[in-house]
């Protein structure tokens, strides 16, 4: 098998990141993040439009470990299309301590998808940003969506938040639960109250089956590290709005970040900034994605 050589301009994961000062309540949950590889035993996809660093699942669960987690949501990542082989591997090594979401195809046999949800797959992802992937019609979704609701799956979609308007119809009818990612991706430039980040927010009002990650500061942030300071707003709004709707995770090992590498600790101590109390917090890391996922 040729190696596999990863983009020039990639930027690998933290190598020492900090020891977080909050320390997460028991039974936390990273509920977002993403195994790479090894490309050498998992193949990235050739319909890829990155090719990574290798980020297995002895270092993800190494990671769990130090930053204070006792369990994972592993979302499967775009550079390995639908083949969830790397995703499947990760969570049988971890046991009952992991759950993932797939990529399928709307022609993935009936085993296939009893086969993921042994190993402890709950969800599939739909990826509408462009420069990831190329989103596919209304109706291929909803031929997976048919396939997976007798399983009790829900949705993850990943979209930008110019993409709302567009896509506001077909969100609004999903029959599963929808978690989106990152908040829907807002402009944490304009304003927390404003009409843009108010759609998003009016969507979770109108919906109650959509829920939201408010993860991702390090992606969203204009002003940037250490402090992430303009995300505080919009994802402690979420949080105090939808407090039984909300989910946190690390994005480990952060695809794609061009502009600088998160430090994985100081992205724990983000997490008492937008759940300020120890309930706000348990719910947020414990009792949201335990009901969810497990």
């Amino acid at each position: 098998m040729a190696a596999f050589r990863k983009d020039p301009d990639w930027l690998d994961f933290h190598p020492n990141p900090s020891k977080p000062r909050f320390v997460p309540p028991p039974g936390a949950v990273d509920a977002h993040c993403h195994v790479f590889g090894p490309g050498d035993v998992f193949p990235y996809a050739p319909e890829r439009k990155y090719t990574p660093c290798d980020a297995g699942k002895d270092r993800l669960f190494a990671l769990r470990d130090f930053l204070g987690f006792e369990r994972n949501v592993i979302v499967q990542a775009t550079c390995h299309g639908d083949d969830n082989r790397a995703l499947v591997d990760a969570l049988r090594a971890a046991g009952d301590r992991a759950r993932g979401i797939a990529t399928v195809r709307d022609t993935i046999a009936d085993a296939e998808l009893a086969e993921l949800h042994a190993a402890g797959v709950r969800g599939v992802r739909f990826n509408f940003v462009r420069r990831l992937v190329d989103p596919k019609p209304d109706a291929y979704y909803l031929r997976i969506i048919e396939r997976i609701a007798p399983l009790g799956w829900q949705v993850v979609v990943y979209f930008e938040a110019a993409d709302l308007e567009e896509r506001w119809d077909f969100f609004a009818s999903l029959p599963t639960t929808v978690v989106v990612d990152h908040m829907g991706r807002p402009d944490v430039t304009r304003p927390v109250d404003g009409p843009e980040f108010g759609r998003f927010v009016r969507l979770m009002d109108e919906h109650p089956n959509v829920w939201s990650k408010v993860t991702c500061p390090e992606r969203l942030s204009a002003s940037g590290p250490p402090g992430y300071d303009d995300v505080v707003p919009f994802a402690k709004s979420l949080v105090e709005r939808f407090p039984d709707r909300v989910l946190w995770g690390t994005d480990w090992p952060h695809p794609n970040m061009k502009s600088h590498m998160p430090d994985d600790g100081r992205l724990v101590d983000f997490i008492p900034r937008i759940a300020v109390t120890p309930d706000l917090q348990r719910r947020l890391l414990v009792d949201n994605p335990m009901r969810l996922y497990w």
